[in-house]
């Protein structure tokens, strides 16, 4: 059987890692609580969850890995806030996702 390669589109390629680090009711905790400020260290953002500190890190790791955050160290702090220009960017691609998959019948498999 021969290997099929998926070529995805950058788009595609985009949502999926913007979904990924959205996938973890925590990371939306903190993009929600991130998004309601200019910025915040992470002493704040750490109160705000009922998680450990190292859990805390991982997370905002995953969420500046998919450009949703990013963080500037304040010795010896680390302030962090929504990457503005990414967070439009995502937006706007769920958007016209969504919108694309408008269902066309009332059941997906009637005929």
């Amino acid at each position: 059987m021969e290997d099929k390669k998926n070529d995805y589109t950058l788009k595609e390629e985009q949502i999926a890692r913007f979904a990924k680090a959205l996938g973890h009711p925590a990371r939306v905790a903190i993009l929600h609580f991130l998004a309601k400020r200019e910025a915040c260290y992470f002493g704040a953002i750490h109160e705000e969850l009922p998680i450990a500190k190292a859990t805390v890190s991982q997370h905002l790791k995953e969420l500046k890995d998919a450009s949703l955050i990013q963080g500037e160290i304040e010795t010896p702090k680390v302030k962090y806030c929504i990457n503005r220009v990414n967070w439009e960017i995502a937006r706007q691609l769920f958007a016209n996702f969504f919108a694309d998959c408008v269902k066309k019948k009332e059941t997906c498999c009637d005929d």
